[in-house]
């Protein structure tokens, strides 16, 4: 799995490591010293990936990512935060990164991030406005899911949550993380919210809710959506 990747990071050594890692996976790499310049390459170029410090000078990480989230360029993003600071890593998030990565950290990590991020995003743009999976269509332009073509009901919050298990699919999805993409960081529901939504969520796409053949749940981790 190989793409264009922009790396904006101004210490040198830390930029110099990162792309000769990336090269030696097979990526093509671009180096931005300052947020001003990685913005200028990230608005011209056609990238597959940003890895983005969050303290550069000029222009800092978030600024450049809310620059970005602004003007619609989906470009995936990684940030990089410094050990501790837990407010960069929500605050990057709420403004349109996809993940962080904390200093320091193995190259190992990073790539295993990135894969998972870029395998993501592709499975995204396949199912940007349609979906099917037994005799269930859902139609995310519309906020529509049929099955044998009659409407299913359902509210914005079971829409969401069913288009994040689809986007998801195959993977182990834990209820903070539901949590944080459905409710968002501003609210504050218990977990106990994410198990009723997914009972009703259930009861709406399940032939027998209590044997789940597509929302699974998997023992003191969350759930995982099997199409």
């Amino acid at each position: 799995m190989t793409g264009k990747v922009l790396i904006v990071e101004d210490d040198q050594a830390m930029a110099v490591a990162l792309r000769d890692g990336f090269e030696y996976e097979g990526y093509s790499v671009q180096v931005a010293r300052d947020g001003a310049d990685g913005l200028k390459v990230a608005a011209e170029k056609d990238l597959d990936l940003i890895i983005l410090d969050v303290m550069l000078p000029r222009m800092s990480g978030f600024d450049v990512c809310k620059n970005l989230r602004s003007t619609g360029n989906a470009t995936p993003i990684i940030m990089l935060t410094a050990r501790g600071q837990e407010i960069d890593k929500v605050l990057g998030l709420k403004i349109g990164a996809d993940d962080y990565v904390t200093k320091p950290f193995s190259f190992m990590e990073l790539m295993a991030r990135v894969e998972a991020l870029i395998r993501r995003t592709h499975r995204q743009s396949e199912t940007t406005e349609d979906f099917h999976f037994g005799d269930f269509h859902v139609n995310f332009k519309k906020f529509e899911v049929t099955r044998a073509d009659s409407p299913v009901e359902m509210s914005p919050r079971e829409f969401h949550i069913l288009k994040y298990f689809i986007e998801h699919r195959g993977e182990v999805i834990t209820r903070d993380q539901l949590l944080d993409a459905v409710w968002g960081y501003g609210s504050f529901p218990l977990t106990r919210t994410v198990d009723m939504h997914i009972a009703k969520l259930r009861h709406k796409i399940e032939d027998i809710p209590g044997d789940p053949k597509h929302i699974i749940t998997v023992h003191r981790v969350g759930y995982k959506f099997v199409a």
